[in-house]
């Protein structure tokens, strides 16, 4: 039975499906189509930490996953780390962390 995927896979999954004696058609994105689709990639991997529940292996796993994807997303974009880390620290000071827990239910 055929399932339609349609998203960005890592560089192996095509020769673990074909070991697996399954068949996979796949194609390589332009440069356009490759971004585009590493910032969705960024919100699916992000739903999958969220999924875990807090499962301690799970989370590791899916963290990984997501840090893949944003070290991927500054090269592709040619993003500055240190400027990241530094806006990062700006908005920090700006605005705080998430030390002291709080949940907003409503503003009027």
């Amino acid at each position: 039975m055929k399932t339609v995927h349609n998203k960005l896979i890592r560089d192996k999954i095509p020769e673990i499906i074909k070991n697996n004696g399954d068949v996979c058609k796949t194609r390589i994105l332009n440069e356009v189509e490759y971004k585009k689709e590493l910032l969705s990639k960024i919100a699916e991997e992000s739903k999958e930490v969220q999924e875990t529940k807090g499962d301690k292996k799970e989370l590791v796993k899916e963290i990984g996953d997501v840090l893949e994807i944003v070290n991927y997303l500054i090269k592709v974009f040619d993003l500055e780390k240190k400027e990241i880390e530094n806006v990062k620290k700006e908005r920090k000071q700006a605005r705080g962390g998430f030390d002291k827990k709080i949940f907003l239910e409503y503003t009027k």
